[in-house]
């Protein structure tokens, strides 16, 4: 009964159960434990909010008063209960694995007596393949053509900027690459994201869309600086005909792009969204505030979150995001990587890029930044500029229209 436990103190977090639990039902648990695994099922299918183990116990104790020595016992297992998750996951895949077996038999049972035809097996045949292949990773070598090598990471654009700047620093963004953007707060970050993915919308394929996951700002004041940089329109040229603009934006970029607006975003939420919609381009504003990431140091734990996003870029696609510059970075043009918020070294050496955005108080530079590329590992595009390769340069701001020019 312990290794099932692990399986219940580990789904107390909401996200968890959204990414692992759904496929699993009271059926799967032991008897003893059916009762209480349907008390977090019902929680889970009614609220999306995360349960402590004593809020579990209120909620069991309340509907379900017989027994309550037996199930006072698992309470304090469960309290004293160590969870790994890995060792836990394997469990979970042996549970579900089990479950499709059993229906499996049933199923073939049932095909022999005449009562289901052979076919209704097939969905449970794949349902198993399925598992086992999630189940066996698989062995993957890097090419040795040398053609190859150069297309995937030179030749091939990827996702091209908006900003002629950027093409000539930066180049594509490909799978694989992860980098992120840092400035001091209210200097436009928002905007600059929007001002760069409404240009790599087009550039994207229906069935692979750029999800930006936003858990910073409201996702309707997001969704509208888009709007305002895809079309180059003010907001009061968006009001003055809603509907025309609306409908030729769903028709451009349906199945396109995703936003997700959560003020507490979980790591397996996130993967399962991934996984699920197979994105072009992954957009985190605020990346920092990812949760799941559990250690000592708070520089540490950031830490965990770049890595995490960079194996993230390796398995889906390209990945940016966005985070703030500390105290050092107020009124100052050139933002080095010193300047990264609550962060030693642990954030700065898992980008393949990164790109500072400045400010200065000055009277006539308010709509002024100053990009600098304080890393640059990406090998860029046939267009790009070797000198713009740690490159310093000024660039315009619009808030109006959420976008942002080149200084020529």
């Amino acid at each position: 009964m312990k290794a099932e436990l692990s399986v219940i103190k580990l789904f107390l977090e909401h996200p968890v159960w959204l990414e692992y639990g759904q496929d699993l039902t009271a059926k799967d648990f032991p008897e003893d434990l059916q009762l209480l695994y349907r008390t977090l099922e019902s929680h889970h299918k009614t609220q999306d909010t995360s349960l402590s183990l004593l809020d579990l116990a209120s909620l069991f104790f309340s509907n379900n008063p017989k027994d309550k020595e037996f199930y006072e016992q698992v309470f304090d297992t469960l309290d004293k209960q160590d969870v790994s998750l890995e060792a836990t996951k394997t469990l979970i895949t042996h549970m579900k694995r089990a479950k499709i077996l059993r229906e499996l038999s049933i199923g073939s049972y049932e095909v022999a007596e005449g009562k289901k035809p052979f076919d209704s097996l097939n969905k449970l045949l794949q349902a198993l393949q399925e598992e086992k292949e999630e189940s066996t990773p698989e062995e993957e070598f890097v090419t040795l053509s040398l053609s190859e090598i150069v297309n995937q990471t030179f030749k091939a654009p990827g996702l091209r900027w908006r900003l002629p700047s950027l093409n000539k620093a930066l180049g594509s963004l490909r799978k694989g690459n992860f980098g992120f953007i840092f400035m001091r707060p209210e200097s436009g970050k928002t905007t600059l994201l929007a001002s760069e993915i409404s240009y790599m919308l087009d550039q994207v394929q229906q069935g692979n869309p750029i999800i930006w996951f936003n858990n910073e700002q409201v996702g309707a004041e997001v969704m509208l600086r888009v709007y305002q940089a895809y079309f180059n329109l003010t907001t009061e040229q968006l009001l003055s005909n809603i509907a025309k603009w609306e409908e030729l934006f769903v028709q451009a970029t349906k199945g396109k792009f995703l936003m997700i607006d959560r003020a507490q975003l979980h790591k397996n939420f996130v993967e399962k969204i991934c996984k699920k919609y197979n994105p072009s381009l992954i957009i985190f504003d605020q990346i920092d505030k990812i949760q799941g990431f559990d250690t000592d140091r708070n520089d540490l734990q950031l830490g965990a979150i770049y890595i995490w996003a960079r194996e993230l870029a390796k398995k889906f696609c390209a990945v940016v995001g966005i985070c703030q510059a500390d105290a050092t970075g107020e009124n100052q043009k050139w933002l080095t990587m010193n300047n990264v918020a609550n962060a030693k070294t642990s954030k700065q050496a898992e980008a393949d890029w990164i790109l500072g955005g400045g400010t200065i108080h000055d009277t006539g530079w308010e709509n002024v930044r100053f990009f600098h590329l304080s890393k640059n590992k990406l090998h860029g595009d046939e267009d790009s500029d070797p000198k713009m390769r740690h490159g310093r340069w000024e660039v315009l701001i619009d808030p109006e229209c959420a976008r942002y020019k080149d200084l020529k």
